[in-house]
Formats: structure tokens, sequence, C-alpha cells
């Protein structure tokens, strides 16, 4: 299941990645980008609105799959009463 949260988390990462660079950054968005051809691609007046909330949207998945993540991982530590003492005292 880890594994499964982990590819998780590089195809957001990679998403993300793409996600942003369509961005303008001065606020234009893809509008800026592609001129009104962008409007008719994506079958929506406001495609910077979409982008901004895939972006959005993406983050918080990201962030989520991270705990998930942490979670299943654990803490790492053993607890000494778990341990066998290989040398037994005589």
């Amino acid at each position: 299941m880890l594994t499964l949260i982990t590819i998780l988390i590089a195809v957001t990462c990679v998403l993300l990645i793409a996600v942003v660079l369509i961005q303008n950054p001065k606020g234009g968005g893809i509008d800026a980008t592609f001129g009104s051809g962008a409007n008719q691609m994506f079958g929506a007046a406001k495609s910077a609105d979409f982008i901004e909330k895939l972006t959005w949207y993406l983050a918080a998945a990201l962030f989520i799959l991270c705990i998930l993540a942490a979670i299943m991982a654990g803490t790492g530590t053993v607890d000494p009463a778990d341990l066998q003492n290989p040398i037994q005292p005589q």
C-alpha cells in the first residue's frame, strides 16, 4: 500500500509541476498564452480559474498523500521490550 501511495505522490508532483508551468506568473494564466483559442479548447470562459483550482486541488492531494505515507511508514522507532537479547547472562 505504501508503494501505491508513493506512486500517487510522484504522479501528483508531475501534474502539479505541469499545471504550475502552464500558469502565467503575472496572473494571465493560459488565456494570455494561447489567446482566445483557449476558451474553445477548454470549453470555459475562465480557464485561468480552472487552472488555479486544479493547482490548489493537486497541492491539497499532495499534502494528504504525504501525511498518509508518513503515517503508514511509521516512526521507525523500535520498542526495547520487543528486542531479543542475543547475549544471555548466565
